[in-house]
């Protein structure tokens, strides 16, 4: 994924919540199917994507990201939350809904 499609991604009018992950990460594979449900419970109100770093080191670079799995939620952009490891898809709603209104 490139900078520029990236940050034309986040920049969007509803908010983004990136999943950094990696292929080889115990709790990422843990985070998917969680993501998944919180992406179909929430679909109208935030896009999920989900950015590999190992492919993309340059986006986990640039949002200092250290450890895998790391959420960042964008809104207009801007990164306005972000937690490292896994969460449920319930503790997901629940952190997140003040941000997706």
């Amino acid at each position: 994924m490139s900078t520029a499609s990236f940050n034309d991604i986040v920049a969007g009018p509803v908010p983004v919540l990136v999943d950094f992950f990696a292929t080889w990460c115990g709790p990422c594979r843990a985070l998917a199917p969680q993501l998944e449900e919180f992406a179909q419970r929430e679909g109208s109100k935030v896009k999920v994507i989900k950015v590999d770093v190992d492919k993309n080191p340059q986006a986990a670079s640039a949002f200092q990201v250290q450890g895998v799995p790391t959420l960042i939620l964008f809104k207009k952009g801007q990164p306005v939350w972000r937690q490292s490891g896994a969460m449920s898809s319930a503790q997901l709603s629940q952190v997140l809904a003040p941000y997706l209104v």
